[in-house]
C-alpha cells in the first residue's frame, strides 16, 4: 500500500496488543500440495486497482475493467484475476462482527461483482490486512480470520491479497498461517497472496502458507524504484517454481514511465516468472500500453510450464544478462540496460545454459523476428531498455537470416561542433553477410560526410566492419535542450535474403547557461538557456520533509526585501502528479536539506499550484499552502508564477494569462537572510526518472 516505510512500520506496530492468534499448522502446511501447483502452476495474471486508483474503487470500475480485459484480448492472453484492493468496505463491522461491503461503492455487494466477473470467464480477487486495520484504516482480519475467510468464500472470491498494516507486532508466520488455515477450511480454492513487504525472509516459508509472496516493499511508477525491486527479486530464484512465486509487486506499465522503460519492466517481470498483475487504468490505456500487456510471446515466457525464475548470468556496470530455462529446451535471455545511454550487451548461448549445437535460433520477442547465431547473443540495447530473446538450439543452421548487430558510437557533441561518429557492424550468424553497406542518417540541419570505406563485400561469421562519419551539429538549437537521433544503418545479403538493421543513438545538445545565472543539482540534470528561455531536465524523488532533491538555474544573492520574481512556465513533464516546477528561494540554493529561508512556489501536473516552505528554519520543507497532499486550482500550461517578498514574508500568486493573478498562499520563512539565492527549479517526484520543465520571462526585481 502507498505509505512511507516509516508510516507503514508505525502502523504495523500501532495500538494495544491483541490476544494471541493460534499457530495452527496443518491446513496451511498442506498449501504446497493442495493449493500450490494445482492452483497456480504458473504465476497468476490479472489486474489490481490500487496503483492507478488508490481508494477510488467501486463496482463500476471493476466491472468495466472486466469488460476491457475481454475486449482487449487480455483475458485470452492469460489475465484471469480482477482484484479489488483496499477501501472496498465500510469503516466498521456489523453487529455480528462481519465485514460489510460499502453499499455506495458496491450496491450489489461483492457477491454481485463476483457473479459479473465470473460470467466474463474471469475470477475475482479481494484485499484484507493481517492486522487490526487495513493500510487505509478499514477493519483488518487479525483475530477474524475464519469469519472473513468464510465470507470471501461465500461471496465467490478467488484470490486474496493479504497486507501487513497494523499487525500489532504479532509474528508474520503466525498471522499469515492463521489466514491460510482459514482459507483452506472453507473448501474453496482461493489464491493466497502474502503481502508482507518482503519481511522476515518470507520467500523461505511462504510456499507452505500461500501461493505468492511479496519480496519487497511497494513499487511506484518510477524507473529507479522498479530497478531497486528488480535487483532485490533477481536474487531469489531458488524460492520460485510451480505452486509458489516470488512477487516483486504489481506492474506499473502505462502509469508514467517511458514506453522503453515499460517494455523493460514487463520483460524483467516475465523473465523472473513474476505474477503479471496490471496496475493501470485499462479502460483508458493507450494502444502501446495494451500491446505491452498483450505481447503473448513475452507472456509465454512468464507462463512457461517449467516454472523456472530467470537467473542473472552477468550484472556488470548496469549491463545485465538474465537466462530462464524453458520447458521446450530453449532459454529466454533478457539483455537489460540500466543506464540512460544505449549500450551493446553480449553473452553466449553456453553462458545462458544452452547445450552445444551447430547453431541457435534467436527469436526477438518484441520485434517478433527470428535470426540465427553461431553462439554469440548480442544487441544494442537502448538506455533503460531491454531486448528479450528466446534462444533455441538447431542442428540445421542456414535457414534464417544471420543475426546482425549494429552499434552507433557517438562522442559528446556541442552546438556548431563536429565529431567523428562510428558505426560498428557484427555478423553473429553461422553464415556470412555479403554486400554490406554502412550508413548514418542525421536530422535536418545537421551535416554528415563519410571518412572511411562504407561498403564491404564479405563479412564472415563472427566478423565485423566499421565506418566513420564526420558529423556537424547546428550552431543554433531549436530549443535550449535539443534531443536528436543519429541512426546507424546497415544493409546486407545472406542465406535468408536481404537484411537491414538500424542502431538509433539519442543525442542531447544544450545551449550553455550563461552568467549571471548558475546551475545546481543534487540529483541528475541537464540544463539549457537560449534567447531568454530556460530548460531543466532533472530527476529528484521529492521536495518535502527529509527529501530535498532538485535541479535549478539560479541567481545568487538576487532575492531581497521588496523583490518580485516572475516566471512563465511553458511546459512540464507529468512524471508524477506531484512533480514540481517553479520558483525556489533559500539562503544558499547549493545546500539542500540544510540551508534555511527555504520556500518554493510551484506548479504540479496533478495537484495545481502550491506554496511550500520551511516553517522552523531547519532547511526542510514542511508546510503547504493547501490541505495535506493537495494543491489549489488545476495545472495549466503556460502558467505564470509570481513571488513577492516583504521582509521574511513571501506571497505567491499564479496566473494563466500573465495579467490576472490568483493568490496561492503566504508564508514566513524563519532564518531568511537579507540576500538570498533565487531560481527556477524542477523535481520529477520520481526517483531515477528525469522530467523537463521549460521556462521563459524570468524576471527578478
Amino acid at each position: 500500500m502507498r505509505k512511507t516505510w516509516a508510516a507503514l512500520l508505525a502502523a504495523s506496530l500501532a495500538a494495544a496488543p491483541l490476544a494471541t492468534v493460534p499457530l495452527a499448522g496443518t491446513p496451511a502446511a498442506a498449501a504446497e500440495s493442495a493449493g500450490g501447483a494445482t492452483l497456480v502452476p504458473t504465476p497468476p495474471m490479472g489486474w489490481n486497482d490500487w496503483n492507478a486508483f488508490g481508494c477510488d474503487v467501486d463496482e463500476q470500475l471493476v466491472e468495466q475493467t472486466a469488460d476491457r480485459l475481454v475486449s482487449a484480448g487480455l483475458r485470452d492472453a492469460g489475465y484471469q484475476y480482477v482484484n479489488i484492493d483496499d477501501c472496498w468496505m465500510t469503516k466498521n463491522r456489523d453487529a455480528e462482527g462481519r465485514l460489510v461491503p460499502d453499499p455506495v461503492k458496491f450496491p450489489h455487494g461483492i457477491t454481485g461483482v463476483a457473479a459479473y466477473v465470473h460470467a466474463k470467464g474471469l475470477k475475482l480477487g479481494i484485499y484484507e490486512s493481517a492486522g487490526t486495520m487495513t493500510c487505509a484504516g478499514f477493519p483488518g482480519s487479525l483475530g477474524h480470520e475464519q469469519q472473513d475467510a468464510n465470507a470471501f468464500a461465500s461471496w465467490g472470491v478467488d484470490y486474496l491479497k493479504y497486507d501487513n498494516c497494523y499487525n500489532q507486532g504479532v509474528p508474520s508466520q503466525q498471522r499469515y498461517r492463521a489466514m491460510g488455515d482459514a482459507l483452506a477450511k472453507t473448501g474453496r480454492p482461493i489464491v493466497y497472496s502474502l503481502c508482507n513487504w518482503g519481511l522476515d525472509s518470507v520467500w523461505t516459508w511462504g510456499r507452505t502458507v500461500g501461493q505468492l509472496w511479496r519480496t519487497t516493499g511497494d513499487i511506484d511508477a518510477s524507473f529507479g524504484r522498479m530497478l531497486d525491486i528488480f535487483h532485490a527479486n533477481a536474487k531469489l530464484a531458488d524460492a520460485a517454481g510451480p505452486g509458489g512465486w516470488n512477487d516483486p509487486d504489481m506492474l506499473e506499465v502505462g502509469n508514467g514511465m517511458t514506453a522503453t522503460e515499460d517494455r523493460a519492466h514487463f520483460s524483467l517481470w516475465a523473465e523472473m516468472a513474476a505474477p503479471l498483475i496490471a496496475g493501470t487504468d485499462l479502460r483508458k490505456a493507450s494502444a502501446d500500453t495494451l500491446a505491452i500487456y498483450g505481447n503473448t510471446e513475452v507472456v509465454s515466457v512468464d507462463q512457461d510450464r517449467l516454472g523456472k525464475q530467470g537467473r542473472p548470468v552477468s550484472m556488470t556496470a548496469g549491463l545485465d544478462v538474465l537466462a530462464k530455462p524453458l520447458a521446450d529446451g530453449g532459454v529466454a535471455v533478457t539483455l537489460f540496460n540500466e543506464n540512460p545511454q544505449p549500450a551493446v550487451i553480449s553473452t553466449t548461448a553456453a553462458a545462458a545454459g544452452l547445450p552445444t549445437a551447430k547453431g541457435f535460433l534467436l527469436r526477438d520477442l518484441w520485434a517478433h523476428t527470428t535470426g540465427e547465431t553461431a553462439g554469440a547473443i548480442s544487441a544494442t540495447v537502448p538506455g533503460h531498455g531491454a531486448v528479450m530473446y528466446k534462444v533455441t538450439p538447431t542442428d540445421h543452421p542456414g535457414g534464417q537470416h544471420p543475426d546482425l548487430v549494429l552499434d552507433t558510437e557517438v562522442p559528446d557533441l556541442t552546438p556548431g561542433g563536429s565529431a567523428t561518429v562510428t558505426t560498428a557492424f557484427t555478423d553473429n550468424g553461422a553464415q556470412s553477410a555479403n554486400d554490406v553497406v554502412l550508413g548514418l542518417d542525421v536530422p535536418a540541419g545537421w551535416a554528415v560526410a563519410p571518412l572511411s570505406e562504407t561498403r564491404f563485400g564479405h563479412v564472415p561469421p563472427g566478423g565485423g566492419a566499421r565506418a566513420a562519419f564526420r558529423v556537424t551539429a547546428p550552431a543554433h538549437l531549436p530549443a535550449p535542450i535539443t534531443r536528436a537521433t543519429l541512426t546507424g544503418t546497415a544493409t546486407a545479403h545472406g542465406p535468408g535474403g536481404p537484411q537491414s538493421v538500424t542502431a538509433p543513438a539519442p543525442v542531447v545538445l544544450t545551449a550553455p547557461v550563461q552568467a549571471p545565472f548558475r546551475t545546481f543539482t543534487d540529483t541528475t540534470a541537464v540544463f539549457g538557456a537560449q534567447d531568454g528561455t530556460f530548460a531543466i531536465d532533472g530527476a529528484g524523488a521529492d521536495l518535502y520533509y527529509d527529501v530535498d532533491e532538485y535541479s535549478t538555474v539560479y541567481r545568487p544573492g538576487a532575492e531581497h526585501d521588496g523583490s518580485t520574481t516572475v516566471v512563465k512556465l511553458t511546459a512540464q513533464a507529468p512524471t508524477s502528479d506531484w512533480a514540481k516546477a517553479g520558483i525556489m528561494v533559500r539562503n544558499d540554493i547549493t545546500q539542500p536539506g540544510r540551508s534555511a529561508g527555504y520556500l518554493v512556489l510551484a506548479e504540479a501536473p496533478g495537484k495545481g499550484y502550491v506554496l511550500q516552505w520551511d516553517s522552523d528554519g531547519d532547511g526542510k520543507l514542511d508546510s503547504n499552502s493547501a490541505p495535506a497532499n493537495q494543491g489549489s486550482g488545476s495545472a495549466a500550461y503556460p502558467s505564470w508564477l509570481k513571488l513577492v517578498r516583504d521582509g521574511s514574508t513571501y506571497t505567491g500568486y499564479c496566473s494563466t494569462d500573465g495579467t490576472t493573478w490568483t493568490k496561492v498562499g503566504q508564508a514566513t520563512a524563519p532564518g531568511a537572510t537579507a540576500r538570498q539565492d533565487v531560481g527556477l527549479f524542477t523535481t520529477s517526484h520520481s526517483a531515477g526518472t528525469n522530467g523537463e520543465a521549460d521556462f521563459t520571462g524570468f524576471t527578478q526585481s
